[in-house]
């Protein structure tokens, strides 16, 4: 019984691993890879489904699922990257009193928020670490995207959610976008000179977090890891 049992967890992780590698995959491409009868894969799939591990697209082919990304996401929390960009993280929300997240880019167009400093003021964002946003309405995704301003940041209201403003700027290594800083705001609280002040202030910070990860000791962070 143990070893039926082992078996079923190393196919089942055989199919997970299949699906991440390539992306997403449909039935019969996952089942041939990891040597399994259809109707196993299936069973096992529908399964990871429903933890979470894997899901369904609209042409039928099976992705990569929330939950996996969340545990990548704190996979991550140890990495370099989160821990070269803490300082700058944290003199930025204690100068703004906003919530400043980190994020890199997730799977099917999203970004993912993979650390959070959280802001001083009493009315802040709550952490959303290991969750993702689309790449295409928010602030952190224009900037994973390199889609800024001419000043080198972005301002999106309301992209995600009501009443709240984001201002991105994106965190190079070796002239690659391999990350993206934000600012959080209630939009109530964001003034237009403060959209400019911040604005710089990202920069200034996504600047620092950028040379630290073009160092000679650097250890590289892969642009689109999650």
């Amino acid at each position: 019984m143990a070893d039926q049992a082992t078996r079923t967890v190393e196919r089942a992780l055989a199919l997970l691993a299949s699906v991440c590698d390539r992306g997403g995959a449909n039935l019969a491409d996952t089942a041939r890879e990891c040597e399994l009868a259809p109707s196993t894969a299936l069973r096992l799939l529908r399964t990871l489904e429903a933890t979470g591990f894997v899901r369904k697209d609209e042409s039928g082919n099976y992705r990569p699922g929330s939950r996996i990304i969340q545990l990548g996401a704190q996979a991550l929390s140890d990495e370099s990257l989160v821990d070269l960009a803490g300082p700058a993280m944290n003199e930025l929300a204690t100068a703004t009193g906003e919530s400043v997240y980190l994020s890199v880019v997730g799977h099917a167009a999203t970004a993912v928020y993979i650390n959070i400093v959280e802001g001083t003021h009493s009315v802040r964002h709550a952490s959303w670490v290991g969750r993702t946003v689309p790449l295409d309405v928010s602030a952190a995704g224009h900037a994973l995207r390199g889609k800024v301003s001419e000043d080198g940041y972005v301002i999106v209201e309301r992209g995600v959610e009501a009443d709240v403003t984001a201002i991105a700027c994106p965190v190079y290594s070796q002239r690659r976008i391999v990350a993206a800083m934000s600012l959080v705001i209630p939009s109530y609280r964001l003034s237009a000179d403060q959209r400019t002040q911040y604005g710089r202030m990202m920069i200034a910070a996504a600047a620092d977090v950028s040379a630290r990860l073009s160092s000679p000791t650097e250890v590289r962070t892969p642009e689109g890891s999650s």
